[in-house]
């Protein structure tokens, strides 16, 4: 399978370039694989150039506004694309929730940034089915972007036993402190630690690829699959480098 999942952050209809988690610092994209900053079109340019036919896609007005672009996840869908979709569900009784299990997505995201604590990360799996759901542990500058009160404590170790135990059996992790700022994916010790622990799960690790080498060190580290951006828009993940040097 590739390891790399090209990610798209979607905000106002269009494709923009993240940083560091700061969302009010978020510009339309600007891409050597496009002129566009529509999603149909930047997944197209995925297609083009690497054969990419999975996207990870972010749509962060349904996380920041609970906004979903549902007709950009259909217009993707049509186009047969296979979405992993983080649409910022916060309770099995979203509306949301249903409206994606209908459209049969590759993956549900179910955001630790998002989902109103264990319970209902919980209750989302028995409704939707753990096979559905993946489970992002999300982390800025190495801390849970969650408050402790909900799950008991900060540490992000403990909070993914936790969804574990819930039968969560994909789980994401990432810094959105190192998203686009080209400074290493830094989450490495933890998915060993998770890969040794539970070598079953299917680990997918984001936030700071530079380049093939950091997927080709994550995979080592038994990541599953990477999620990555910026390094395939500027040129420094190619499409003949991006089988290269990574071990099965």
């Amino acid at each position: 399978m590739q390891p790399i999942l090209p990610v798209l952050d979607v905000m106002n209809g269009q494709v923009v370039r993240g940083i560091a988690g700061r969302r009010d610092e978020y510009r339309p994209l600007v891409s050597a694989l496009t002129g566009s900053t529509k999603p149909l079109d930047v997944a197209l340019a995925f297609r083009k150039h690497f054969g990419f036919d999975e996207c990870y896609l972010a749509d962060l007005d349904a996380i920041m506004h609970q906004r979903p672009a549902f007709d950009i996840y259909r217009e993707l869908t049509a186009a047969g694309f296979q979405l992993w979709i983080d649409a910022g569900l916060h309770t099995s009784r979203d509306d949301t929730l249903v409206r994606l299990m209908e459209m049969r997505t590759a993956a549900i995201i179910i955001g630790l940034e998002s989902v109103d604590g264990p319970d209902e990360l919980r209750a989302i799996v028995d409704r939707a089915g753990a096979a559905n759901i993946v489970f992002s542990l999300d982390l800025k500058a190495g801390k849970p972007l969650s408050t402790a009160s909900q799950w008991g404590n900060d540490d992000p170790w403990q909070i993914a036993l936790h969804a574990l135990d819930f039968g969560v059996r994909r789980l994401i992790v990432l810094d959105l402190a190192r998203v686009g700022v080209g400074e290493g994916v830094g989450t490495d010790e933890l998915c060993v630690r998770l890969n040794q622990t539970h070598p079953k799960v299917q680990l997918i690790a984001g936030g700071g690829v530079r380049g093939i080498e950091d997927v080709t060190h994550l995979v080592q580290c038994g990541v599953d699959r990477v999620l990555v951006a910026s390094a395939l828009h500027d040129g420094r993940i190619l499409p003949d480098s991006r089988h290269s040097h990574v071990a099965d």
